[in-house]
């Protein structure tokens, strides 16, 4: 057969647009070094042209809509393109926090406790509106369910902190609630700890890394301004704790049907209790992302990440009967 071709795909239509960019870029300089490579900028939410079933494997670096949530990869799917990561199915799950939550519990994965609603007006989503309820909570109303005024809200099917809201008392809860976009949003109780991140490649779980952002909150800033989170890979940690994270994260993985890789996130607040808080299904990925730094603590560098990432899917391609 033809030797495949990787296609990397970058950009897309989200607010994580400018991450992806450079996700895309960093991941197609390395795997040139493996495979004939190009990369493709995604402006629009279709399927971009010259994809080719019996050569091309995809690797998405796109974020967020479009990107995280099913939308491309049901496209690839249809087209019969074979590409790395997660399946249409699996992504949609993940996107959504509160069902990423739901069938890890059931795993036996520790969550937090939640209340799940929609702001009406215009949602740009593909999905039904109905999916949460559509009477918006009170302070009082998540304060009684919680015990506590401190309340973390946050869109249920976005990434990268986008809209993440902290407010610290009743009054400040009620201001945040009164300003929320439409959209669909979850609100949970706000946990103080330690928060810990762990990729998961073909299954297993690999370092654990310690995010500390400066500010004290890993908001969009945190993440993308430079010197502003200091980063511990491996995480300083028990040795029973890293054990037991780790073993969460393919219980999640695993739980939510993912397939080749994730990033799980956690927070700790003791070296016995720890929480979910989500999956990244396509986590950032230059060289200095979360996913690269869980990869470096199991002696996996970046051309070498990359490598086992897109392999699977590489043999899935060789593995179809072409007429």
């Amino acid at each position: 057969m033809t030797s495949p071709r990787i296609t990397v795909l970058a950009g897309g239509v989200s607010s994580e647009r400018e991450v992806s960019l450079g996700s895309g870029a960093a991941s197609a300089s390395a795997l040139a070094r493996l495979w004939p490579t190009r990369l493709i900028d995604v402006r629009a939410a279709a399927l971009p042209r010259g994809l080719d079933p019996r050569r091309d494997v995809v690797f998405s670096t796109l974020h967020g809509t479009f990107g995280e949530d099913g939308g491309m990869q049901r496209l690839l799917d249809q087209a019969g393109i074979t590409y790395a990561g997660c399946d249409a199915a699996s992504s949609a799950l993940t996107m959504d926090k509160a069902a990423t939550k739901r069938a890890a519990a059931a795993a036996g994965v520790r969550v937090a406790p939640d209340r799940v609603f929609t702001v009406p007006g215009f949602i740009d989503s593909s999905e039904p509106i109905s999916l949460a309820p559509v009477s918006i909570p009170t302070a009082d109303e998540l304060i009684s369910a919680f015990g506590t005024e401190r309340v973390v809200l946050k869109p249920n099917d976005q990434g990268s902190s986008v809209g993440l809201a902290l407010p610290e008392d009743r009054h400040a809860l009620a201001v945040a609630l009164a300003a929320l976009a439409p959209g669909h949003w979850i609100a949970e109780p706000r946990l103080v700890g330690r928060e810990l991140s762990v990729g998961v490649l073909g299954g297993k779980a690999m370092g654990v890394v310690e995010i500390r952002p400066r500010s004290g909150v890993y908001d969009f800033a945190s993440k993308y301004t430079k010197g502003a989170t200091e980063y511990l890979a491996p995480a300083p940690l028990p040795d029973e704790a890293t054990a037991a994270v780790r073993v969460a994260a393919e219980k999640a993985f695993a739980a939510c049907g993912c397939r080749d890789y994730a990033r799980v996130d956690f927070i700790l607040l003791s070296p016995s209790e720890f929480y979910l808080l989500e999956i990244n299904t396509l986590p950032g990925m230059k060289e200095t992302s979360l996913l690269p730094m869980s990869a470096r603590c199991a002696g996996l560098d970046f051309t070498g990440l990359v490598r086992e990432l897109v392999s699977p899917a590489v043999r899935r391609l060789q593995e179809r009967p072409f007429a």
